[in-house]
This record gives structure tokens, C-alpha cells and sequence, in this order.
């Protein structure tokens, strides 16, 4: 099963070399399913959410989001979100490298009942884009981002390009 989503991920990877932009490549692969927040809504001071890392673990180590909780992608579980989540109701922001996979798990916790959950848009490479801090697994900020794979990494503009 992991082959054929590392196959799949990589005929995406190839696809998306061809795509002139992220919103071209994110409307090609999304369902819309779950309404995103960009990047900008979500530094705001006053926004609060409970953030989701949808990333692997080495991706979630090299860098994520400040206060983010890893639950991956390959081997989410959702009770173990449920257990760590158990408010339903809360503004929940699911993220990834660019917005796929973000979309993939909000969308099961969608089906799981919770009623706030967004993904954010352009993922922590729109969010490194535009300046916004990212912390290693020791809570340093860094300027390092795993970027998955080197055809995805074109997405990211900013920060040291980590593989």
C-alpha cells in the first residue's frame, strides 16, 4: 500500500512539474471538500487553532509550524487525534508541504465529526514564502524545509531546501 502512495505521489510530483502555479496545481488535485485559510489568516495574532502537521516524521523534525502536532500522513491514525483532539467543535488547521495531503486528513476528521477544520493553503511552503517562522524538533527556528522531493521543492522560494 505505501508503494502504490509513493507511486501515486510521485506521477503527482511529475504532473505538478508542469503546472505554471500553485493555485493550478492545488485546484488540479484538490476536492474542495475542506475550505482553506491562507497563510496570513492564520499568523494573525487573534486566530486561534489547534494546527495539525500531515507531514512525516523526518519532514515534521527538519521543520513545522509552531505548536503544530505531527500526525502525519503514511501512518495517521485518527484515534490517536481524537484522544489528543476531543473538542469537535474548535478551529482545527490541517497543513502539508504544499496542501495536498493537508486536505486528505482534514477531510477524515471532517467524516469524524469535527465541524471547524481548515487546510492551509500553499502548506508550510506558502507559510515560509511569506517570512512566517518555522521551528526544528530541538524548538529552534530554522530556515531549513523538507521539501518531500525535488519536483515539489520548486514551490518553496524561501528557507534551505532540505531533502
Amino acid at each position: 500500500m505505501k508503494t502504490l502512495l509513493n507511486i501515486f505521489l510521485g506521477l503527482m510530483a511529475l504532473v505538478a512539474n508542469a503546472q505554471e502555479s500553485l493555485p493550478e496545481l492545488l485546484k488540479q488535485y484538490n476536492t474542495k471538500n475542506i475550505p482553506y485559510i491562507t497563510v496570513q489568516e492564520l499568523a494573525m495574532p487573534k486566530t486561534q487553532a489547534i494546527i495539525l502537521d500531515a507531514r512525516e516524521h523526518q519532514e515534521y523534525k527538519t521543520s513545522h509550524l509552531k505548536n503544530a502536532l505531527p500526525v502525519g500522513y503514511d501512518f495517521f491514525e485518527l484515534d490517536s487525534v481524537v484522544k489528543n483532539v476531543p473538542n469537535k467543535d474548535g478551529k482545527i488547521v490541517v497543513y502539508c508541504s504544499i496542501g495536498i495531503r493537508s486536505e486528505t486528513i482534514a477531510y477524515k476528521l471532517k467524516k469524524a465529526g469535527y465541524k471547524n477544520v481548515f487546510n492551509l493553503y500553499g502548506g508550510i511552503f506558502e507559510w515560509k514564502n511569506n517570512n512566517f517562522p518555522v521551528y526544528n524538533s530541538d524548538g529552534k527556528e530554522t530556515e531549513n524545509i523538507h521539501v518531500f522531493s525535488e519536483e515539489w521543492s520548486k514551490w518553496l522560494k524561501k528557507g534551505h531546501k532540505v531533502f
